[in-house]
């Protein structure tokens, strides 16, 4: 009853465009619950997929999710092997899904031919897909998007016959975004990182700049729907000022 209320008291005017996602908390949810590790990443993936359900209901047009990062790949080799095959399973049921259009954001060059392969192959799948606009960071971190947004803008430019002083001379803010992973895409409205943890970790660095935030206690596999609405009232209640 209080869950509906709540949804009704949410204004879809008021709904943030994009979210981004930080999923933590799974490793903690496993210990936790006397599981081992895979068995917290296979429930934060299937929290996955409910959410973004939550998220096409509500009328949220892009989700940004920080699955892996590249500090994650510094991790034990058998841990990531089952890691990595439960993020090509979770594509496998978002490609049956029908209703996202995904998108790959991350050094893909780092990840598994399979799994870099597969995220290549489902967004060419689902580029004519009208629903919710996922962007899968996976090998993603914020700082090395920035430096390969920069080495691509000098790239583009040396072909095109420029040098390097006229390059900075010219340089402005939207030079630099039109070469982010994320290039096309509003930046987003609204951060949410679950299991307590208060930092971006790397998270779009240069996106967030006048992002909302919003931190939640729960582990991303005990994150309900109620949290999420809480998260949307909070949001609404807010006076965005992007620097004013």
């Amino acid at each position: 009853m209080y869950e509906r209320r709540l949804q009704r008291s949410l204004a879809d005017d008021r709904i943030p465009g994009h979210i981004g996602v930080v999923v933590d908390g799974n490793r903690r949810w496993a210990k936790l619950a006397g599981s081992p590790t895979n068995e917290g990443h296979q429930a934060g993936a299937d929290k996955i997929l409910e959410f973004l359900g939550w998220c096409d209901e509500l009328g949220v047009k892009v989700v940004t999710l920080y699955m892996l990062s590249t500090d994650n790949m510094n991790r034990s080799t058998e841990e990531l092997d089952q890691l990595m095959g439960i993020i090509a399973n979770t594509l496998d049921r978002l490609g049956e899904g029908k209703n996202v259009r995904v998108r790959p954001v991350g050094a893909l060059e780092t990840l598994p031919a399979y799994l870099s392969g597969k995220l290549r192959s489902l967004a060419e799948q689902t580029a004519a897909v009208e629903g919710v606009h996922v962007n899968v960071a996976v090998g993603y971190g914020g700082r090395q998007e920035i430096v390969d947004a920069v080495k691509e803008l000098l790239y583009t430019a040396g072909k095109a016959g420029q040098d390097v002083v006229s390059v900075a001379d010219s340089l402005e803010v939207d030079d630099i975004s039109r070469y982010l992973y994320t290039r096309g895409l509003p930046d987003p409205d609204l951060v949410i990182r679950t299991s307590g943890e208060q930092r971006l970790s790397g998270f779009l660095m240069w996106q967030s700049a006048y992002s909302e935030f919003y931190f939640c206690e729960a582990l991303w596999p005990d994150f309900r729907r109620l949290d999420f609405l809480r998260a949307l009232r909070d949001y609404a209640s807010r006076q965005r000022r992007f620097g004013s």
